[in-house]
């Protein structure tokens, strides 16, 4: 199936007289004929469901549906996306260990890697520019780490990432490229298909769309090597859940399966039936919603491009964007989320914004309706004026998010509040 009828049709198929619609299964557990069934199932988690504190049939459908979407061996939704990123990493790593995260990424997760992790896990990340050359990466690796993590398009600097250089660099030192997909959605990149080997994503973002779940999801591919000597939790007897050996019992399928029945039934980071309904309603319009995000991004952009009161635009799909070229090459689309700089700073930003009508100020992005933030002030507030730089942020910078209204409403309302600069 291509891609749009896999939106519709994967991770779910009824049989004869079964609702056509994915049911919610709203139960906690489920039952066994003896306790001997409930003794082979702890054994091997792949034969039965045990608890929804981390796994529950309305949610696995859906997590196949992704895992098809990204061109993955398996997936695994959690209860945010934060919650996705944190277990993608703990999952391959333990205290005492290190891994390397482009500077360009959301803010949420600058502060999860550079204080949570390393005050409350003892792991460090050494931070490198999306840009930097292989010999600067490479540089930056040390005998403990485990993973290098980037995003596609960085949120919100809108960095394009080269996601054949890192691959190269994570590989070479026999780590995995964990990628945050979340703004291109599989829709617009696969990262898979240039090396990536494991893929995040906020489903609240593009996949649901309507701002009506919190959730996120793992990806596995399936392909990456845990048998080279560095993920001793993959390839050892894992004394909390019986001595499984991972990559002996489940082959491609270690990975998620380690993460779903070490951590997830450990943390508990699991969504509910409900919220996975929801999150599937999204998936069956996502790529006819990402083609028309794209078309008025661009219409935007072009016309933000030619206003005296903005001193600079980012958005990938413009030919004369820094990004544009690494757009061309891994993505189908540059997603509609635009980031530009007001002339006058932090104030004219400010009054821009609060003159707005139609688009909601809020702290959201990748919805049905326009939406617009200021990051300096909200999502990167806890960042420091270097670590601000460092993820590309400026003062005057507004991260304007392209819904699906008519376009010529989305620009009539940016004239209003461009008119009160």
């Amino acid at each position: 199936m291509k891609i749009e009828t896999k939106c519709l049709h994967s991770g779910y198929t009824p049989k004869n007289t079964e609702p056509r619609v994915i049911p919610i299964v709203q139960s906690t557990t489920y039952v066994f004929d003896s306790t001997n069934d409930i003794g082979d199932v702890f054994d091997d988690p792949t034969k039965a469901l045990i608890y929804s504190r981390f796994e529950n049939p309305t949610v696995m459908a859906v997590e196949a549906k992704i895992a098809e979407l990204e061109n993955g061996a398996a997936a695994l939704c959690t209860s945010s996306g934060q919650a996705a990123t944190l277990i993608s990493l703990l999952n391959i790593m333990k205290t005492g260990d290190s891994f390397i995260s482009t500077s360009q990424i959301y803010g949420g997760t600058v502060n999860l890697f550079a204080f949570t992790l390393k005050n409350n896990f003892g792991i460090e990340c050494i931070f490198v520019d999306a840009g930097a050359d292989e010999s600067v990466i490479n540089a930056a690796f040390k005998p403990n780490t485990k993973a290098v993590f980037t995003e596609t398009i960085a949120n919100p600097a809108l960095t394009v990432l080269d996601i054949e250089k890192f691959a190269k660099c994570a590989h070479a030192h026999g780590v995995p490229l964990i990628v945050d997909n979340t703004f291109a959605t599989p829709i617009l990149c696969r990262p898979f298909e240039f090396g990536a080997d494991i893929v995040v994503h906020s489903t609240s973002k593009y996949m649901d769309g309507h701002a009506v779940q919190v959730g996120g999801v793992i990806v596995d591919s399936g392909k990456f090597n845990w048998k080279n000597g560095k993920f001793p939790g993959l390839t050892e007897p894992d004394s909390s859940y019986h001595g499984i050996i991972y990559t002996e019992t489940y082959g491609d399928l270690a990975y998620i399966i380690k993460a779903r029945m070490h951590l997830m039934r450990d943390f508990g980071v699991y969504p509910s039936a409900n919220s996975a309904f929801l999150l599937n309603l999204g998936l069956e319009t996502l790529a006819i919603r990402m083609e028309r995000y794209c078309k008025n991004a661009e219409i935007v952009a072009n016309f933000l491009l030619e206003s005296d009161k903005i001193e600079s635009v980012s958005y990938p799909g413009l030919k004369g964007d820094k990004n544009y070229l690494l757009a061309q090459k891994y993505l189908s689309g540059a997603s509609g989320v635009i980031s530009f700089v007001v002339k006058g700073g932090r104030e004219n930003a400010v009054k821009f914004m609060d003159s707005l009508k139609l688009a909601s100020k809020e702290v959201h992005v990748c919805d049905i309706r326009t939406c617009v933030l200021h990051p300096a002030s909200a999502t990167h507030r806890q960042l420091n004026d270097t670590q601000l730089v460092a993820a590309g942020i400026n003062p005057g910078m507004v991260r304007f998010s392209v819904g699906l209204e008519n376009v010529d409403d989305i620009i009539d309302d940016i004239k209003m509040g461009l008119a009160v600069i």
